[in-house]
């Protein structure tokens, strides 16, 4: 296919599958200028893409992950692009830490405009070889939901008190559509963290915070490496996505949803018997990568992912 009906093809298919994105740099600047963003999962992929975006459009970025080798290379980078940011190197499923990490930076920065949830595990593994794995059912809440919502604890009565903030939650369509065979852990435990965002919602949106979910499509990174068939699916870049990141704080929509969710969620309601015939179907004829299996160690980036300088 020639490369320029090749870019239409991909242009067509983007608008159809992802959200739309926004490319309004000079909005995005006066929602971010000179305030404290604090981006989770900011190592790598989107978080580093979301924390570069920001930092570039005058905000003071604190990137948060385990790796603090990586998250210093970050800051350094960003630094000498311009940009200000601050490294604290965290594990969101260390609870004691992620208290410390509230403290800290109560203390150094006397609260947070925007929080970007970022941060997560995915995993793609059957039943059979979960049962001697209960630690692939603790890590993965630990880190998806009970580590935001501590962070989230300690954060959000002062922006209440405040009287003004931002919650941007990164979260997956696989919250809003049926739950697929060997995704259980990954769609249980991000789904647990939005039930409870969206609980609580009412109560701090009249104190002037805002919560914003975004319902990501794929996004070429190391986390959905693993699995094959995933790399020949329709997604973004970290790059792209960052820009819907950017969508959320600017327009501070309570969701952002591809267009066909909502079709997808009546499908399932009126089809119930079907779609689960389907998914037995789907069990029977996939199998578990070898990722999973423990064969191989998790990739360092995704092979569709963009590289040289940008998120990987």
């Amino acid at each position: 296919m020639a490369p320029r009906l090749s870019k239409a093809r991909d242009r067509v298919v983007d608008r159809v599958v992802n959200s739309a994105r926004i490319s309004d740099e000079a909005a995005l600047r006066r929602a971010v200028e000179g305030r404290t963003v604090l981006v989770t999962g900011a190592s790598f992929g989107l978080g580093e893409a979301t924390a570069r975006l920001l930092a570039r459009h005058g905000a003071h970025v604190l990137v948060v992950a385990r790796t603090a080798e990586r998250l210093e290379e970050l800051v350094a980078e960003i630094r000498a692009a311009g940009g200000s940011a601050t490294a604290y190197p965290v594990d969101l499923g260390d609870f004691d830490a992620v208290g410390d990490l509230v403290r800290q930076v109560l203390a150094e920065h006397g609260g947070v405009d925007v929080v970007v949830n970022n941060a997560g595990k995915s995993m793609r593994r059957s039943l059979d070889l979960q049962y001697e794995r209960f630690h692939d059912f603790t890590r993965m809440t630990n880190v998806n939901y009970l580590g935001p919502v501590r962070l989230l604890l300690g954060l959000l009565p002062h922006m209440r008190e405040r009287g003004s903030g931002l919650v941007v939650n990164v979260s997956t369509i696989g919250v809003r559509i049926p739950p697929g065979p060997r995704w259980g852990v990954y769609q249980s435990t991000k789904t647990a963290f939005d039930v409870w965002l969206r609980s609580i919602t009412p109560e701090i949106t009249p104190d002037g915070v805002d919560v914003s979910t975004i319902y990501m499509t794929l996004i070429y990174t190391r986390m959905s490496a693993p699995t094959p068939s995933m790399r020949r699916l329709p997604g973004m870049t970290a790059d792209d996505a960052a820009w819907l990141v950017a969508r959320s704080i600017v327009k501070r929509e309570r969701e952002i949803t591809p267009w066909w969710v909502t079709p997808a969620q009546a499908t399932d309601a009126l089809a119930r018997r079907p779609i689960a015939a389907a998914m037995r179907v789907m069990a029977r004829h996939s199998g578990d990568t070898a990722s999973a299996r423990g064969d191989v160690p998790l990739p360092d980036a995704h092979p569709r992912a963009e590289v040289g300088g940008k998120a990987r």
